[in-house]
């Protein structure tokens, strides 16, 4: 199955810079990197791929010397190269720091090679590299499918033309939304889909799921460097999917680990992008601040990941808000998860918003920049009166712009707060969260109190 995917035309961007540095792909493993570059390949004359888990290709690094290393890769690979375009794809390249360190001599003495490397587990490799070549490198951060990818690999043009109106239309309401169901079981892990594709079974999709887990569960503990540490990471990971909204480091998982030791293990899985640490903010205006004395919450790297690891995937069958599912936070998880996918050039690191004080505390479950205005943006079901925590926010803030993702209807309402502070209230569907900035853009620059 090709996927059509907003990284294909970044790579074209990319291949056609006059400024073009050698490209880093970045992300979890079994997120399709490996495939984006080998679809990506048929628009070259040439293509050579390393893979780095293999000593043999791993061994012509050691040679030092870049255009040694090209001519044994192409005697590998029983290449001949003649005129036209190449791409040299690394993948892999974690397992072989030196080989991320070489990168900008290939910009410097060949830049008319196109090369792309690859990696999960990235961050642990770039620890120990001493001479990283900062500023000599380009970056592509990938996620799973997003809703919209899902639609392309399901061929559903119909939906997606009517994705690209702002505001969407109230005929394609029901239709999105099922299909936004559909999504939010299965997730958008690329060989999930594939498969669920060509058989729409959800039983044949579980032992991948499972599967997966299971890699980065190995993957993780190559990095302990201990056996408590070992211990930690498998705890944490196995306990995980089942902890509420925010955590406590201590005890975590009804564990007795430390703070300390929790810390550590959990940065680890954020590294590795299975998880993120989403940390609150107390900011009512650009620009965000983390504020990291308070504790976060988890975002996994999948929706479909988590709904196996809590056995949801027949409750989301059935239901028609997912908010009323394990507590709201499948909801949650599907949102910051789109919001994450759509930027692409950098990691974007979602935040949510806190106001703790003695007698009372207020959180909003997403914060959304646009120019010099941050966006409360709610995630539930409930009636606009219900909000109590977006009515603190808007109380506070200096503009009157607020958010509602919900199962409804595409609106905009003109409302007040309990204090009688007047607001626009922006409701949108669930599976508009990856056209969050278009339709913020258009509701700021269109409506006015």
């Amino acid at each position: 199955m090709e996927l059509k995917r907003a990284a294909h035309r970044f790579l074209r961007q990319w291949r056609g810079s006059s400024n073009r540095k050698p490209l880093i792909i970045r992300g979890a493993r079994q997120v399709g990197k490996t495939t984006l570059v080998r679809q990506f390949a048929h628009e070259f004359d040439h293509f050579i791929e390393l893979n780095l888990e293999r000593e043999k290709e791993r061994s012509l690094f050691e040679l030092d010397d870049v255009n040694k290393i090209l001519n044994a890769a192409y005697l590998l690979k029983g290449k001949t190269i003649g005129s036209g375009s190449v791409l040299l794809f690394i993948d892999e390249i974690q397992e072989l720091p030196k080989a991320i360190a070489l990168l900008r001599y290939f910009r410097e003495e060949r830049p008319d090679i196109y090369l792309i490397a690859a990696g999960s587990l990235l961050d642990f490799a770039l620890q120990s590299i001493a001479s990283f070549p900062v500023g000599r490198v380009s970056y592509l951060y990938l996620s799973p499918l997003n809703f919209e990818e899902y639609l392309q690999a399901l061929h559903q043009m119909p939906a997606i033309e009517a994705m690209k109106q702002i505001p969407v239309q109230d005929y394609a309401h029901q239709t999105l939304l099922n299909l936004f169901h559909e999504y939010a079981m299965l997730g958008g892990m690329p060989e999930v889909v594939s498969e669920y594709i060509e058989n729409k079974n959800i039983s044949r999709v579980i032992p991948i799921y499972n599967d997966l887990w299971q890699t980065y569960k190995d993957d993780l503990e190559k990095y302990a460097r201990n056996t408590t540490e070992r211990n930690v990471l498998r705890h944490i990971i196995g306990s995980a999917p089942s902890e509420s909204d925010r955590i406590k480091f201590e005890g975590f998982g009804q564990s007795n680990y430390r703070s300390r030791e929790v810390g550590e293990a959990l940065r680890a899985l954020d590294m590795a992008n299975i998880i993120r640490l989403v940390y609150p903010t107390t900011s009512l205006k650009p620009p965000v601040t983390t504020d990291r004395k308070k504790r976060p919450r988890l975002q996994f790297l999948d929706t479909g990941l988590l709904n196996n690891a809590l056995s949801l995937q027949f409750d989301l069958l059935k239901i028609q808000d997912m908010n009323h599912i394990h507590r709201g936070r499948i909801s949650q998880q599907l949102v910051s998860q789109q919001l994450i996918s759509i930027e692409i050039n950098t990691r974007y690191q979602p935040h949510f918003w806190v106001r703790e004080e003695k007698d009372s505390s207020s959180e909003v479950d997403l914060v959304f920049q646009y120019g010099k205005y941050l966006i409360p943006v709610e995630i539930k079901s409930g009636k606009q009166g219900k909000l109590r925590s977006l009515h603190q926010f808007v109380e506070r803030a200096d503009h009157p712009y607020a958010v509602r993702m919900h199962a409804g209807p595409f609106s905009i309402e003109k409302v007040k707060t309990p204090a009688g502070t007047p607001y626009l209230l922006m409701n949108m569907p669930y599976y508009l969260a990856t056209k969050t900035p278009e339709y913020i853009a258009y509701f700021v620059e269109s409506q006015t109190l």
